[in-house]
């Protein structure tokens, strides 16, 4: 099974935060396992630090290493990606997240996350 972290799942993982379920800590560390982070995720936290919205205790290049040295793959976004988001619901408004959607669909990833808006869409998750 291949999973696509939400940003918030990669943030607390970064972090340690213990807001982040043991059982998903354990998925992102296990090198058997396949993660992967969207591209949109690392633009999300670019915007949301320049905007004053979200402080981190490294920076950007480090966090950018951080996910290489733990096998964390970046999905750019492609054209496929964005034909699945232009054909989802709007049942969920944050346009990060909703690529976050498309993304795990048209690659066929299980997406790491606890937002329950993600519920209304036929993508598959976990989180606990």
């Amino acid at each position: 099974m291949a999973f696509l972290l939400d940003t918030h799942a990669f943030l607390w993982f970064v972090a340690a935060d213990k807001q982040l379920p043991m059982s998903v800590k354990e998925k992102i560390e296990d090198i058997n396992q396949s993660c992967f982070l969207s591209a949109a995720s690392l633009w999300e936290i670019t915007i949301k630090i320049q905007i004053g919205k979200l402080d981190i205790e490294i920076t950007l290049s480090e966090l950018f290493d951080y996910a290489d040295r733990n096998q964390i793959e970046i999905v750019p976004i492609t054209y496929e990606h964005l034909i699945t988001l232009s054909q989802l619901p709007m049942h969920h408004s944050d346009p990060f997240d909703r690529l976050i959607i498309s993304q795990a669909i048209s690659e066929d990833l299980v997406v790491l996350t606890r937002d329950k808006l993600f519920n209304n869409y036929q993508v598959k998750q976990q989180w606990l």
